[in-house]
């Protein structure tokens, strides 16, 4: 029996690739810089102005998923508090249509006028 020169297989899985551990760490560095970059690629998409320096506040690490990718479904719930959720009417009586809009007819205060 000949002794092999190789470590054995506790110590060879013991340490881990210093390749590895590089891409790990450049991948967790740009992760959060690439969802932001999705964050405003998805909001543009929908037509949606976000605030500025809004990414700023936000935890951009929370938007990416367990593969280390954005995650589609989490930057969907950030955007949809932007989303305006229905169009109103501009309500009579506030506002620059004070007298109720163009459709009332306007009554002259001048006695000149009056018969």
């Amino acid at each position: 029996m000949s002794e092999s020169s190789t470590a054995p297989e506790g110590q060879a899985e013991a340490a881990p690739d210093p390749a590895e551990a590089i891409r790990a760490e450049v991948s967790r560095e740009y992760a959060a810089k690439l969802a932001q970059a999705e964050l405003e690629a998805q909001a543009a998409k929908a037509g949606i102005t976000l605030p500025e320096e809004f990414t700023s506040y936000l935890n951009l690490p929370r938007l990416i998923g367990e593969d280390g990718n954005p995650s589609a479904e989490a930057i969907s719930r950030v955007l949809e508090t932007f989303r305006p959720s229905m169009k109103l009417p501009p309500l009579a009586g506030a506002g620059h249509n004070r007298d109720g809009g163009p459709f009332k007819p306007h009554v002259s205060l001048d006695s000149r006028g009056r018969k």
